[in-house]
């Protein structure tokens, strides 16, 4: 839920030496005799390997990440809810699991899927390994499976309903209750990763610098991060915080943060952002989730990906200055970009597949961005984007 300051874990130093030590108490504790797991697609396809975290079984959509690091802050990144995740990058967990790099106070996905996962992580930073981390939060990992041979199904056949379970069955028994399982078109997950009640991020004032008003419909912990780092007191609000209050905060500057999830399937939330649009003047915006709901309640329309973007090396044009950006991103639902009003000006574009990566109005500063620019993780360079929106307060 958000990040609030209380679940912030502290950096923790250790020598090398402390470090061997304590994973090899750790290795000894866990020595388990190998489980089977099984990942089984919607269209039939079983692949069977070796479970790690915990067991028993979850129902989720299986995307695949690109990524070639950064799988503790993809495992705690709100906007992997409901979602089973494939790494095409073959070896997985090799420096263990750093709180300083969680993106919320647990992990989020609903499984999790390696070629090769490391029995024996290394990092002066680590405090577990991953298999430990997941299994002390409930969420089953199968490794020892050829991604690269799912991701290539996932490319042909868009992005799949399916069951990662360490339970033996029959394919019939399975294939039955993952079609019952619900798809991610229609569902509503924000309210299972929203904040309970308000929060001025590592403050307990609300003065001072900036102050920015954050609808936390899943928000990164690295996004309120970059943001304190540039003097910017965040203020994160529920999802379901009416326009109204918000306006009775007086921020200088609101963001509508990234979250999982059908915007489609938020119709009081796009309700909301309307009323901010229509009484609020200064700075608005909108990341991931975010830049497809401030579309929505611009009057544009929305539409599910094939597979989706996850990964931290999407390449995405910036059309007003021809420069390209690598990028980090994480949705499975996108913009029509015919569909925005005339006031509204295209001002990003995926080299990828030409999907609208970003817009901003023709007058008003509100802008957004369907990739993270807070980089958690990735390449830093569309950082420069959230000093353009610090510059506009």
């Amino acid at each position: 839920m958000g990040c609030p300051p209380k679940t912030v874990i502290p950096r923790v130093s250790r020598s090398r030496l402390e470090g061997a030590i304590w994973y090899d108490r750790a290795m000894a504790a866990s020595t388990k005799r190998p489980r089977s797991a099984w990942l089984i697609l919607e269209t039939g396809e079983v692949f069977q390997g070796t479970a790690f975290g915990a067991s028993g079984e979850s129902f989720g959509e299986v995307v695949f990440n690109t990524g070639t690091t950064g799988y503790v802050e993809v495992v705690t990144d709100p906007s992997y809810t409901g979602q089973i995740v494939v790494m095409t990058q073959p070896h997985i967990g090799n420096y263990g699991v750093q709180p300083e790099d969680f993106e919320s106070s647990r992990p989020s996905i609903s499984g999790f899927c390696v070629q090769d996962l490391s029995p024996r992580p290394r990092h002066p930073r680590s405090r577990m390994p991953l298999e430990h981390f997941l299994e002390r939060h409930g969420v089953p990992g199968v490794t020892g499976i050829p991604t690269r041979e799912i991701t290539l199904k996932l490319r042909d056949k868009g992005s799949l309903r399916g069951l990662l379970t360490t339970r033996k069955s029959a394919l019939s028994s399975w294939l039955a209750r993952i079609r019952r399982s619900p798809q991610m078109k229609g569902r509503a997950l924000v309210s299972q990763v929203t904040t309970p009640k308000p929060y001025v991020f590592r403050s307990e004032r609300w003065e001072g610098g900036h102050r920015i008003a954050v609808l936390d419909f899943g928000v990164k912990r690295s996004m309120l991060e970059v943001l304190s780092q540039a003097g910017c007191y965040s203020k994160v609000f529920p999802a379901s915080t009416s326009a109204d209050a918000i306006l009775e905060a007086e921020p200088d500057a609101i963001l509508l943060a990234n979250g999982p999830g059908d915007p489609a399937a938020l119709p009081e939330t796009i309700a909301q952002i309307k009323r901010l649009l229509a009484n609020y003047s200064r700075p608005v915006l909108g990341i991931c989730l975010g830049h497809q709901l401030l579309a929505l309640a611009a009057g544009a329309r929305s539409y599910k990906l094939a597979f989706g973007h996850h990964g931290i090396n999407h390449p995405v044009k910036d059309e007003r200055t021809g420069k390209i950006l690598i990028t980090t991103q994480n949705h499975g639902f996108a913009i029509k970009p015919e569909t925005l009003p005339k006031e509204w000006k295209r001002t990003h574009l995926s080299l990828n597949d030409g999907t609208l990566e970003g817009f901003r109005h023709g007058k008003r500063p509100v802008f957004a961005y369907q990739f993270h620019p807070e980089a958690g993780p990735g390449p830093l360079e569309a950082r420069e984007l959230l000093r353009e929106f610090i510059a506009e307060i």
